[in-house]
């Protein structure tokens, strides 16, 4: 079955109509000016293994969590994403161009994003404005590539010329549809808002060249919410909200993101702290979480108030 995808065209879009024009979407791979052919192995574990040692050579300033997105966007467009696939990828002015992808990696030596897969763009385009507000959220993610394939029958009626404003794609981890809805929205709001919280006092969203890039940070389990890193520089931190789902299924599914940001991106003598925010007060978390004291828990409270016009 095919997959869908949002892929960025050079930070806000700058390669966008050369892509376009060209017929390929690429990335740039933190300058390796080199043909990578052969060199993609099935798991994108292994290619973040093999390549970050030499990134970090490149590009000492750099943390290991940002070579990390280099290798994963890198090893996604170039191996992950299959012939056949649907590629969405905003042009720079509120809509989003749609392509297949149509053949295998090549090396494109000096040209932009050099390290590409062609594309058959079609004649279709998606404006944001049709969009449903949770297809917004996924597609206005961070990061170069985000796997959107699952607004798969939003994103078909669209492509077709039809929008859906009201689709919302969940998890089979959901139990509440409702919690699911607003805590997608409190995920966004939190990054916007997120210097006024009590965690913006200690934590830093994760950013690299004054860019965030904390926020659906990918692992091997799945894309955590938030990632964030203390101030003093010395503890990272994993933010999940409930968004619906049986307690232990988020609980679990913090500890292995945890576990994944202490293998993979700590650097030495970083330590790792999780939080989990859920909309009500949870007694099976906080059982949970007595054992696991790495892991603190908020509530969050909702208030609004109406003036009279």
């Amino acid at each position: 079955m095919k997959r869908y995808y949002r892929v960025m065209l050079g930070k806000r879009s700058v390669h966008a109509q050369e892509c376009f024009a060209g017929g390929f979407i690429g990335s740039g791979f933190g300058n390796v000016q080199r043909d990578l052919s052969g060199e993609f192995p099935e798991d994108w574990r292994a290619f973040n293994q093999k390549f970050i040692p030499e990134l970090e050579v490149m590009w000492p300033d750099k943390s290991r969590i940002g070579l990390g997105l280099w290798c994963g966007a890198t090893w996604t467009i170039c191996k992950g994403v299959l012939t056949g696939d649907v590629i969405l990828s905003p042009d720079g002015q509120g809509s989003y161009h749609v392509g297949e992808v149509t053949g295998d990696y090549v090396y494109a030596p000096g040209g932009v994003l050099p390290h590409r897969r062609p594309v058959r763009w079609l004649a279709t385009s998606i404006a944001r404005a049709d969009m449903s507000q949770a297809l917004r959220n996924s597609t206005g993610s961070i990061g170069t590539v985000s796997d959107i394939s699952g607004y798969r029958d939003e994103l078909e009626q669209l492509i077709g010329g039809v929008a859906l404003p009201t689709v919302i794609a969940t998890d089979a981890t959901v139990e509440d549809a409702a919690s699911f809805v607003l805590e997608k929205h409190l995920e966004d709001f939190l990054v916007e808002n997120w210097a006024q919280t009590e965690l913006g006092r200690e934590y830093d969203i994760y950013c690299e060249d004054g860019e965030a890039i904390g926020q659906q940070y990918l692992t091997d389990t799945g894309p955590l919410d938030i990632l964030a890193v203390s101030k003093d520089k010395q503890t990272l931190l994993v933010v999940e909200l409930k968004k619906g789902r049986a307690s232990d299924a988020v609980v679990g599914q913090t500890l292995r993101y945890m576990g994944y940001v202490q293998d993979e991106l700590a650097e030495a003598g970083q330590s790792v702290r999780g939080v989990i925010i859920a909309l009500e007060d949870d007694q099976r978390i906080r059982r949970a979480l007595r054992m696991s004291p790495v892991i603190d828990f908020y509530r969050y409270e909702i208030s609004f108030k109406l003036v009279k016009a």
